[in-house]
């Protein structure tokens, strides 16, 4: 597995539409791996193809230690309304209020290419129609008002500078072998 950098607003990858995923093959499940390990080395719940680069309709999440793949993943019904702060390991360290449905069934290909259904409420809801926007080229700043997606804007305007292009990720196993490395 491998560690992918991450594409942050600016990039135009994000905006794009993703393609739908003819067939799962060894290859795309070694980019779920990749993603997976990725997500969680950046602290993420939930990553979508373009963020690592990719143009593949395939996101995962893990929300409470219930890591799921999604492949060509689409929302077949959604319930209730809440507002609640999103933040995205594409623009990092802003955040904001976003209005999205409490429950939402998502019907996906499994990494082995098996259809299936998972039924997500509360924060799993939130960051499946989060991830699944990724793959519509829609990030949750389009959902703020004029005013707050501008303070938005600002706020990754002073972060910006911090990734010129791409988030790259360290892996904390990394950081620790280092740190003990420096210690002797």
């Amino acid at each position: 597995m491998a560690l992918l950098p991450i594409h942050v607003l600016g990039d135009p990858i994000l905006r794009e539409t993703t393609s739908t995923v003819a067939e799962v093959t060894d290859e795309l499940r070694r980019l779920i791996d990749d993603m997976f390990e990725t997500m969680h080395a950046a602290k993420g719940i939930g990553i979508a193809a373009p963020q690592v680069g990719r143009r593949e309709r395939i996101t995962v999440v893990d929300v409470d230690d219930n890591p799921i793949a999604l492949v060509n993943p689409e929302i077949v019904r959604a319930e209730g309304k809440a507002k609640g702060e999103e933040g995205c390991l594409s623009i990092p360290d802003v955040y904001g209020d976003v209005e999205r449905a409490t429950r939402v069934v998502v019907r996906a290909l499994d990494r082995d290419g098996k259809p299936f259904e998972v039924d997500g409420a509360d924060l799993l809801a939130r960051c499946l129609q989060h991830e699944i926007d990724h793959l519509h080229g829609k990030l949750f700043v389009d959902y703020l008002s004029v005013l707050k997606r501008r303070s938005a804007m600002a706020r990754w305007e002073k972060e910006r500078a911090k990734y010129p292009s791409l988030r790259r990720v360290i892996d904390p196993r990394d950081l620790a072998e280092q740190h003990n490395e420096e210690a002797l």
